[in-house]
């Protein structure tokens, strides 16, 4: 499923709004509020519905772009931090305690499901996809946050959110790693997501 509206594509909210504390945090709020400008993007209310799939990769790439030996540090803190708001206020608590009750293996599994049914919140215009179990490993095609080029994988902020989740419900030891990436040329962004042990 696709978040399209009569604007275009939409992602939700979080994708900038968990960026501006910690871009506060890192350069300050002038400084911050000339990043947005300067990508021009809006800083959405607190209770903003969905937001322009182009504002949010604009404000992506202008991170990269702008502070690109920080750009890591700060998208991973920002998904964390969307992992963090999914927790406390979109997966009920029935669902969680569920998921960590199950063994890891269904947990995962039924984590996944969810995750997929609600993909264009995150993945806007671009395509979530389950490549399998064992390991778990997901794609977003046409990732719309990955289409500058670059050297080496960029999508900390979708791995971080990953990662948020599947350790708070499923492996506290998990990793993710971004196999392949569509801003270094592949067909897609892969992810692989597993226990260290």
């Amino acid at each position: 499923m696709t978040a399209l509206t009569n604007d275009g594509a939409r992602i939700g909210p979080n994708a900038i709004l968990q960026h501006v504390p910690v871009l506060d945090a890192t350069i300050g709020e002038r400084l911050r509020g000339a990043l947005l400008y300067r990508a021009g993007v809006a800083e959405p209310p607190a209770d903003a519905g969905m937001w322009p799939e182009a504002e949010v990769a604009r404000l992506h790439h202008a991170v990269r772009l702008f502070l690109p030996d920080r750009a890591p540090a700060i998208q991973r803190a920002a998904g964390l931090a969307v992992g963090d708001y999914i927790l406390a206020h979109r997966i009920p608590k029935l669902a969680q305690r569920l998921i960590r009750a199950l063994p890891a293996q269904l947990g995962a599994r039924l984590l996944t499901m969810a995750i997929a049914k609600h993909s264009w919140t995150f993945a806007g215009s671009g395509q979530f996809r389950v490549l399998g179990y064992g390991p778990l490993r997901v794609e977003i095609r046409d990732n719309p946050l990955a289409q500058h080029a670059a050297d080496a994988p960029i999508c900390h902020w979708h791995a971080a959110v990953f990662e948020r989740l599947y350790s708070a419900l499923v492996w506290p030891d998990v990793r993710v790693v971004e196999e392949a990436c569509a801003a270094t040329g592949a067909p897609a962004c892969l992810f692989r997501i597993a226990p260290r042990a």
